[in-house]
């Protein structure tokens, strides 16, 4: 039997890999006239950063991380999500010295050990944005600005953001003493998993998935009626640079992210019900990292969910073009002849190929026509003793004659079309 890729993981076949690749390059550009760079952190850690910052009682490590010991007796975990790694580098490598903010951005796998739904997956990918340094709502609309600046780069319209503050510690002290008394009534009948949160931290009740939770929960107090006054100008400044922005959002109380390191404000995209992105201030995790004191914000992005977005849309992504020449040939010398000529090519970057195949001329044209060159020539004996070839343009069947010598010909017709 042959071997199957895991459950809940997706192979991203050549059919499919330009769209990411189309993507990426629309993320990098849209974050580089933001000031941002790119950061690579591995795809596992020490379980200890995701259990102090995402949250002993938050689903994601209860329930989703992929977590094991190495050959050295060290608890590992495939990282189930984006931020916790780049904060770990930027205090290991204390880039906290440097002059703040400091914004970057970065693609990565994320591993969750959760059930298949629409658009998720055990193994996904995120583009995600992280600000550190600086405590101003001015920030947070910014990185919702990048989220807006990269949908409008695609053409997705219809998605709504949803803001929300979870305030301070101060802030949720009270609001989680006004929560346990709301939910003591209904303490029985609270899944196993909410009873044990409901000393340890009454706040995550809110997002737990099951649907008699959900049922409890819909008319529990919300947190911004609890936020201080701080908080609540935080709040105000985020709502006027987002008008200033032209930015337009929904004041959800409801949200409240599944991580534990947010603080004052939290967001999502929202398309048809379905959380495109969303993110937040964490303004504490630096330090519970070993860093200084210092805040931050940032977002991720699920790909595979926008690409699913654009798909529903009806958005295309255009097609590459793959091959600009196929040099077909005939003989061997014909054939040492069009290798020759595809490496002057290549190294020109014309998109070149030749036949590997040792097929004849006719199976050698099928061949460039499915791969969809954009020209082909094909070299025999003549073409070899004149020294010239024609030139066939795949669209309309157009031929140019051309010198074999003359490589400043051949990538000039080939690039001007």
């Amino acid at each position: 039997m042959a071997i199957k890729a895991p459950k809940g993981t997706k192979d991203i076949l050549p059919d499919e890999s330009y769209k990411w690749q189309y993507l990426e390059d629309i993320f990098r550009k849209v974050a580089a006239s933001y000031g941002c760079r790119e950061i690579r952190t591995p795809v596992f850690e020490h379980t200890e950063l995701f259990t102090r910052g995402v949250g002993e009682t938050t689903d994601v490590v209860q329930k989703e991380m992929y977590t094991f010991l190495d050959k050295g007796g060290r608890s590992i975990t495939l990282k189930p999500e984006g931020t916790s790694p780049a904060v770990r580098a930027f205090v290991e490598s204390s880039l906290y010295a440097e002059a703040q903010p400091t914004k970057l951005y970065y693609f990565t796998p994320a591993f969750r050990y959760e059930k298949n739904q629409k658009g998720r997956y055990r193994q996904h990918h995120q583009f995600g944005v992280e600000v550190f340094g600086s405590g101003e709502a001015s920030v947070d609309a910014e990185i919702i600005s990048i989220i807006v600046r990269v949908y409008e780069e695609l053409g997705v319209k219809g998605a709504e953001l949803n803001i929300n503050n979870m305030g301070c510690p101060e802030c949720r002290k009270k609001y989680n003493e006004a929560l346990k008394e709301y939910l003591k009534g209904s303490y029985d009948n609270l899944c196993e998993t909410c009873k044990s949160r409901f000393e340890k931290n009454t706040l995550r009740i809110l997002d737990c998935k099951e649907n008699k939770c959900k049922e409890i929960v819909k008319n529990a107090p919300v947190i911004l009626d609890y936020v201080c006054d701080d908080c609540r100008t935080h709040f105000d400044n985020l709502q006027v640079y987002l008008k200033a922005m032209g930015i337009d959002y929904k004041i959800n109380p409801y949200i409240v992210r599944g991580l534990d390191y947010y603080s004052k404000t939290v967001f999502e995209m929202i398309d048809n019900g379905l959380t495109l992105c969303g993110g937040g201030r964490y303004d504490y995790l630096i330090e519970e990292c070993g860093g200084p004191k210092m805040p931050a914000v940032g977002f991720g992005m699920g790909i595979e969910r926008l690409l699913m977005t654009l798909d529903e849309k009806g958005i295309v992504i255009p097609k590459p073009n793959y091959i600009d020449l196929y040099i077909g040939s005939m003989g061997e010398k014909g054939k040492v002849e069009a290798v020759k000529l595809v490496n002057i090519l290549r190294k020109l970057n014309i998109k070149c190929e030749c036949d590997h195949m040792a097929r004849n001329v006719k199976p050698q044209m099928k061949y460039a026509n499915k791969i969809q060159a954009s020209y082909t020539m094909v070299l025999g004996e003549d073409e070899l003793i004149k020294r010239e070839a024609k030139l066939k343009r795949m669209s309309d069947g157009e031929t140019i004659q051309i010198n074999l010598d003359d490589i400043e010909q051949i990538k000039k017709v080939i690039l001007e079309g």
